[in-house]
């Protein structure tokens, strides 16, 4: 059993949740079976009153489609009773762009589609309580996209507004066109991404009491010390397309990994590396939900369990100095102009 939980932000501060949330992407490449009692380990670990947060999307399994939610359809039809024991989120408003990725578009039209696309997948059990453009589109003002998010949120269509790789000036815009309106902003943070951008939205969130969807807090899994080099990934694994991952980054970023395990091993009692950067990311704001993604019940607890670390001040700043120490090598993501394609910091 896991005891922390944190209120939501904006519109949802009513609502208590988890302090550690549950990324489902993974859970499409595995059976209903073992997807299902990762969920459910989740929300079995949390007191009663608190929910597990959820995040899956429109666009979350292989062939840009709809998958993760019909999955999760089939979890509350054979489990009901965890209908009311969840709080989910859907990212969505993508596109195809005809050259085989996806692309944002918040037009009324397209929102609408996709909202109820999504909630068509989702079945009639689960309504989304948390609906998030994936990404900004920088075609349409936001006075704009708030203001179709709106309509569509006043039409019942989902629960709450939440933003997805925003910038902390765009977050603000937001609020001061509908104060308290953004329940959460996404956005992927670990101790090898944290950028002046990460700052600024997590400023922008703290002062505006918006809760940070943190997601990939683990660094794609290797901030777990799982991996030692390329050669570990699988065999056509989608993190190897990632300039970080490539031979000679991911040599020089295991010093990183290696600073925060022995951090990890001289707790009293020790945690796992994951753990500690879970706890980390947790440390940087009161409004911070570190989102993780599982398809495996124990690596869903451990996670967990990670919500309940309190960090001394000693070790955050023996963390601050392992980054400071050995800066991360290679871009984000593919690195250069290449990333303008993911529509990053709208």
């Amino acid at each position: 059993m896991v005891s922390s939980s944190v209120k939501l932000g904006g519109s949802a501060s009513h609502i208590a949740v988890g302090r550690v949330a549950h990324g489902l992407m993974l859970l499409t490449a595995v059976s209903d079976e073992q997807a299902f009692e990762a969920i459910r380990a989740g929300v079995d670990a949390l007191p009663s009153g608190t929910k597990m947060f959820l995040n899956s999307g429109e666009f979350y399994d292989k062939t840009w489609g709809v998958g993760n939610l019909q999955l999760l359809s089939r979890f509350y039809e054979k489990y009901p009773e965890y209908v009311e024991k969840t709080f989910l989120s859907v990212k969505g408003a993508m596109k195809p762009d005809g050259k085989g990725m996806i692309m944002p578009d918040s037009s009324m039209e397209n929102l609408r589609r996709s909202v109820e696309n999504c909630q068509k997948a989702l079945g009639p059990k689960k309504s989304i309580d948390l609906y998030q453009p994936a990404r900004i589109d920088s075609t349409i003002p936001l006075e704009t996209i708030m203001s179709n998010l709106i309509t569509l949120r006043d039409e019942g269509k989902f629960g709450h507004i939440g933003l997805s790789e925003c910038k902390g000036s765009t977050l603000r815009k937001a609020y001061a066109l509908h104060p308290g309106s953004v329940a959460a902003v996404e956005v992927e943070v670990s101790a090898w991404e944290y950028g002046q951008e990460q700052k600024d939205l997590i400023a922008a969130a703290t002062e505006l009491g918006v809760s940070v969807l943190a997601y990939s807090p683990l660094g794609q899994g290797l901030l777990t010390g799982k991996f030692n080099s390329a050669a570990d990934l699988p065999e056509g694994d989608f993190r190897t397309r990632f300039d970080r991952f490539k031979d000679d980054n991911i040599k020089a970023n295991m010093a990183i990994v290696e600073g925060l395990k022995a951090i990890a091993a001289n707790r009293k009692p020790p945690i796992t590396t994951g753990q500690l950067c879970i706890a980390w990311v947790a440390s940087l704001g009161p409004t911070m939900i570190p989102l993780p993604g599982s398809s495996k019940a124990t690596r869903t607890l451990e996670n967990l369990e990670a919500g309940d670390v309190e960090l001394t001040s000693e070790e955050i700043k023996a963390i601050e100095q392992v980054l400071v120490d050995h800066p991360v090598s290679g871009e984000r993501y593919i690195g250069g102009p290449a990333n303008a394609h993911l529509h990053l910091w709208g």
